[in-house]
């Protein structure tokens, strides 16, 4: 029982990290705003870098929250 509760936990700081990953990453710009925006991109360049890490450790936290969830759920 007590191990159980501590999985949930992590679960819940997994599930609490995953949202202010995705919450961090920059948003994909869209319309005029988006044009006049992606213009002014390509002369002073966009921070890659830090959006790729964001994107690899949101697939990284997104697996680990689904492999939680099904242990969970299997769990009796």
């Amino acid at each position: 029982m007590l191990l159980k509760s501590i999985v949930m936990g992590i679960h819940a700081l997994i599930a609490l990290a995953l949202i202010a990953v995705i919450l961090l990453q920059s948003g994909k710009s869209a319309g005029l705003s988006g044009a006049i925006a992606g213009g002014a991109e390509t002369f002073f360049g966009k921070k890659k870098g830090l959006d790729q890490f964001f994107g690899k450790v949101t697939v990284v936290l997104a697996v680990i929250f689904g492999l939680l969830s099904v242990v969970l759920t299997v769990w009796k």
